[in-house]
């Protein structure tokens, strides 16, 4: 047990604060997810009528800035919502494992905060800062765009460029978390093979 940082304690211990915010959020941030992609979906159809209608083009382009952004509000839920999950796993397996310790009559060791977890904290809050930034600028744009202001129409095609490099590195750091929870799994469950073997066996 030398390659693990571990907490002994008498009783079986709980999750912690990540854990317990995973185990609440995942389902709401889940239910957001299937509620933006439709309405982006309809946004978008409303843009494809406004073309084919050669509608304004500020419109055209306001909706188009408005479904993106509704979109990507669809996506930064479902990274969450798979994050959170993560998260209440890994809560199930620190309060699982404690439970079997403590009814074994044996000193509970539980794992500390792995290098892994404070990497997905980080990476994941980074990325949702880079989205939720550009989701926000889009609605600005948007909002502008419907409005009538037509002089945001000038320089749209590069802001439009710089946003989706914003939302791709936002993408890429979330996936990077994603991948640091997962891999913490992977060291939880060694942890659990290694210390569920030295337990005493059962009368």
């Amino acid at each position: 047990m030398t390659e693990f940082l571990t907490t002994t304690t008498a009783t079986a211990v709980g999750p912690n604060l990540p854990q317990r915010m995973g185990g609440r959020l995942w389902k709401p941030m889940l239910a957001m997810a299937l509620m933006a992609f439709p309405i982006g979906f309809v946004i978008h159809l409303v843009k494809a009528n406004q073309i084919a209608d050669s509608g304004e083009a500020t419109t055209i382009a306001g909706l188009q800035h408005v479904g993106t952004g509704v979109m990507w509000i669809g996506f930064l839920a479902v990274f969450a919502a798979v994050s959170f999950a993560v998260a209440k796993i890994l809560g199930e397996f620190r309060t699982g494992g404690s439970v079997v310790q403590e009814a074994t009559g044996s000193k509970v060791v539980t794992l500390r905060m792995p290098n892994t977890v404070r990497l997905f904290i980080g990476t994941m809050m980074m990325g949702v800062m880079l989205i939720l930034g550009s989701v926000i600028v889009h609605f600005v744009i948007g909002a502008g765009l419907l409005g009538g202001d037509a002089a945001a129409l000038e320089g749209l095609e590069s802001a439009s460029i710089r946003l989706e490099a914003f939302r791709r590195l936002g993408t890429v750091l979330y996936l990077f978390g994603i991948a640091f929870g997962l891999g913490t799994i992977i060291h939880v469950i060694r942890f659990q093979t290694i210390r569920i073997r030295q337990l005493p066996e059962p009368a």
